[in-house]
């Protein structure tokens, strides 16, 4: 028996994937992923979303919480959270498929009051459960109107919403609530993450992030760690390290120069730093990257 949201995810990902398997779509938020071997470990401060595994095998691990899944489960992320993710079953024959979409707090916060639902009860931002079927559903066809240029600007607002809804109900929906209920913890916090992702590279006094989440200083410091398992001098820091990693492997950066570009002034530090988080010094991580010997 055929499964056709696989079938449609490959073929999108065939035509449209880049080198590394991702293909970014005209829809806002969505892209499909493939890969033909396991990957190693992949570093990433995630923003909230789900993700459809319609094969293979991936495992996403956030400080000590190790989660498995595979062809018929989803993920759900909630916050802006570090992760460590790695496929652990792909090949050729048998690639490694998903659809990862971005979530909307605006869509969710408008459904959630129309469907009368309080907020969920806090718990981890990962989860993994089975893809209720109307959400595959949906997944499907928005796939589809990717083939349809003329009427993919006028129709996909309305299936965002759709698999929104969906989900609202399904499996996840407690657990997604949270991401659009006004002014909880997970929003104010999410606003002082924006100001880290737009200005990583700068100084950033925590009073100024602090203000941006409306909090006072020390509620700041224990909400910002409760959503996000890091302090935010810890959370800027990967951002950092992430971006000068991403420098140096797509645009061959030297590693000096990732680290001044990110905001680092001392490139010792930052060799050290890079080391505890990528497992290698900069230089020969980004040799065993490329497949050089270092």
């Amino acid at each position: 028996m055929t499964n056709p949201l696989l079938d449609a995810v490959h073929r999108y990902t065939a035509t449209h994937g880049d080198p590394g398997g991702l293909a970014l779509t005209a829809i806002p938020g969505l892209a499909t992923v493939c890969a033909t071997a396991p990957s190693g470990l992949i570093h990433a401060i995630s923003r909230p979303l789900i993700c459809l595994v319609v094969q293979g095998a991936k495992q996403v691990a956030m400080g000590a919480e190790i989660l498995a899944f595979g062809a018929g489960d989803s993920l759900l992320i909630t916050a802006d959270v570090p992760i460590v993710s790695q496929i652990t079953r792909a090949s050729v024959a048998a690639p490694y498929l998903s659809l990862v979409l971005e979530l909307d707090p605006a869509i969710i916060a408008d459904l959630a009051g129309q469907m009368a639902a309080g907020p969920g009860a806090e718990g981890s931002p990962l989860r993994v459960e089975p893809t209720d079927a109307e959400v595959a559903e949906v997944a499907l066809r928005l796939m589809r109107l990717l083939d349809r240029p003329a009427a993919e600007p006028v129709l996909h607002g309305l299936l965002l919403r759709e698999l929104h809804y969906w989900l609202l109900t399904g499996r996840h929906g407690a657990a997604i609530r949270r991401l659009g209920w006004p002014d909880s913890h997970a929003q104010r916090v999410a606003r002082a993450v924006a100001v880290l992702r737009a200005e990583f590279a700068r100084p950033l006094p925590v009073e100024r992030l602090a203000a941006a989440a409306g909090m006072s200083l020390s509620s700041f410091h224990r909400r910002f760690h409760a959503v996000t398992s890091l302090s935010p001098r810890q959370f800027q820091k990967q951002l950092r390290l992430i971006e000068a990693r991403r420098l140096m492997m797509s645009e061959g950066m030297s590693a000096s120069s990732a680290a001044f570009q990110v905001g680092y002034e001392s490139v010792p530090q930052f060799t050290r730093e890079y080391g505890r988080m990528f497992g290698a010094p900069p230089v020969r991580d980004a040799k065993t990257a490329r497949g050089i010997a270092a």
